[in-house]
């Protein structure tokens, strides 16, 4: 992993960010998703880059068999210590989900929500979908998460960040899926941003089949700024809940969502 997306994770509580209001759209969004594709319990779960295991530890409440394998060391302490309040995981490695260090066709599902935006060199990304493929048995589903390149324009647009800076930053991303943020801008950290129809054509080169991309977020971060008021709001908190999920395949909105995940099968 590149050394300032090392220092990234570093210097940000990636363990605490799901739990803010601005992130449980996301957090919702992405568990919803997972308990509806997932193979029933008590399936193998390989959860690849999952960070200091947030969606690990829920996963293994609903009494599947969870692996862990993150890269970034402090994550991989935070899953240890959590450990102790959360319940055991079946196992936790510092790993490379370009070299998974497990056997072929042995888990049923691999969720690898952080990788393929952390891997900006697309034989990189192949390397950890081909590894995925290999792991899982057949029949087994990837469940693969991606940032949408078009995010940077709508931040810019919806928070009135707009300047030739930031401008600049939106604008390569959207138009290479690159994104190369200054470090003192309210960006995110280097990665490589999707677009929908590259997610999909990168997963199915390795050899998977029945590929679909749901939103997760939707359009509901149109609403910028007042975006934790209005969720905040039991009413309207539900319509939103209810909009993006009646939403999530709608192709034409796909790019406006923050995070994608796109659901595979392995033949």
């Amino acid at each position: 992993m590149l050394p300032n997306v090392l220092n990234y994770y570093e210097k940000t509580e990636e363990v605490n960010r799901l739990k803010r209001i601005e992130s449980e759209l996301e957090m919702f969004r992405t568990r919803d998703i997972l308990s509806r594709y997932l193979p029933p319990a008590p399936a193998v779960i390989l959860d690849v880059g999952g960070g200091p295991a947030v969606h690990s530890f829920w996963l293994a409440a609903q009494h599947y068999e969870v692996h862990l394998v993150d890269i970034v060391p402090i994550h991989i302490d935070q899953a240890h210590a959590a450990e102790k309040r959360e319940g055991k995981l079946a196992s936790i490695t510092l790993g490379d989900a370009r070299e998974l260090k497990f056997g072929e066709a042995t888990v049923d599902a691999v969720v690898m929500l952080g990788p393929l935006y952390h891997l900006t060199r697309r034989n990189d990304r192949i390397k950890a979908l081909r590894e995925a493929h290999r792991v899982l048995r057949p029949g087994g589903m990837l469940l693969a998460g991606a940032i949408s390149r078009y995010i940077p324009i709508v931040k810019v647009l919806t928070r009135d960040m707009l300047n030739e800076r930031t401008m600049a930053v939106a604008t390569q991303t959207a138009c290479t899926g690159q994104h190369r943020p200054d470090p003192d801008l309210d960006f995110f950290t280097t990665a490589f941003f999707h677009h929908p129809r590259g997610l999909e054509k990168e997963i199915r080169l390795v050899g998977f089949r029945r590929c679909t991309t749901l939103a997760v977020e939707g359009p509901a971060r149109l609403l910028g700024e007042q975006f934790s008021e209005r969720w905040a709001q039991p009413q309207t908190r539900q319509w939103i809940l209810d909009t993006t999920r009646n939403l999530e395949a709608d192709r034409s909105l796909l790019g406006v969502s923050g995070h994608m995940i796109s659901i595979a099968r392995k033949p």
